[in-house]
């Protein structure tokens, strides 16, 4: 039997299968979960109508998280059939192409920085406000990160802002939600060959840079993701809640590499 059995969650920023969300909603379908899903604009929608099939859904939702409206019709047409529900997976980030390449300083904008953030970090807290009503006790939610968040990642650029704002809201939703019983959590992914990452230059360098260098020279895949994110919204990771869970090969305690001691 699965440790998921009588779940119900929404899984949002499902793109394609190279996605993590993809991952995520295949280990959370094993598991025995109940799936629905939401899409971005209508040139995702039957692509993710098709991969909702392939998990057992027929529920498929489109929603723009830049839009307060959107958000609310979403969990309108998701009350009609699901009264409530067990939880979320924000899998959601986006910033302009011109903002993830070069100097940091030179290159970031008042729109693009807006732009990171409204996407990236408060499109979080608006989807929960939006459906707390409708979320039962033990509820989790669950957001993707990266270590750019905490370091300086060459290209990653306004995305790192975007990341950080993202940890400090789990954090601060994870104490306004938790007498409610509903938990908040974030995972820290490694980098993964998704769509959104072939926006980021020299990014096949960083994947290969990361294998030599992590302590078990490993490349994290969606499978590792989705087995984390089945956990957090299992009963089994009741009493984790406000935390960031570096699924990353364990790069982020890499300090200097390459060096050779000398006698």
């Amino acid at each position: 039997m699965g440790f998921m059995i009588g779940k119900r969650i929404l899984i949002t920023g499902l793109a394609s299968k190279l996605s993590i969300a993809y991952g995520i909603a295949k280990a959370m379908h094993k598991q025995g979960a109940e799936l629905a899903f939401s899409y971005q604009g209508n040139k995702l929608k039957y692509r993710v109508k098709e991969i909702a099939k392939k998990f057992g859904s027929k529920i498929v939702l489109p929603c723009d998280v830049t839009s307060d409206e959107n958000i609310s019709i979403l969990f309108k047409d998701l009350s009609k059939i699901w009264k409530n529900f067990d939880g979320f997976i924000h899998s959601i980030a986006y910033a302009p192409a011109t903002q993830l390449n070069g100097d940091y300083v030179n290159t970031v904008t008042r729109q693009g920085f807006q732009i990171a953030h409204d996407i990236s970090s408060f499109s979080l807290v608006a989807l929960a406000k939006a459906c707390r009503n409708m979320l039962n006790p033990n509820s989790s939610i669950v957001t993707l990160t990266y270590l750019g968040s905490e370091r300086a990642i060459p290209n990653y650029n306004i995305m790192g802002l975007a990341k950080a704002s993202l940890e400090a809201n789990v954090r601060y939703m994870a104490n306004s939600m938790g007498p409610q019983g509903i938990r908040v959590n974030g995972i820290s992914a490694g980098p993964i060959r998704t769509l959104a990452a072939s926006g980021i230059k020299n990014f096949r360098n960083m994947l290969e840079y990361y294998k030599l260098v992590t302590p078990i020279k490993y490349t994290v895949t969606t499978e590792n993701i989705g087995n984390w994110a089945a956990f957090l919204c299992s009963d089994l990771s009741t009493g984790v809640t406000g935390e960031i869970i570096h699924v990353d090969s364990g790069f982020n305690i890499i300090g200097i590499t390459g060096t050779k001691s000398r006698t």
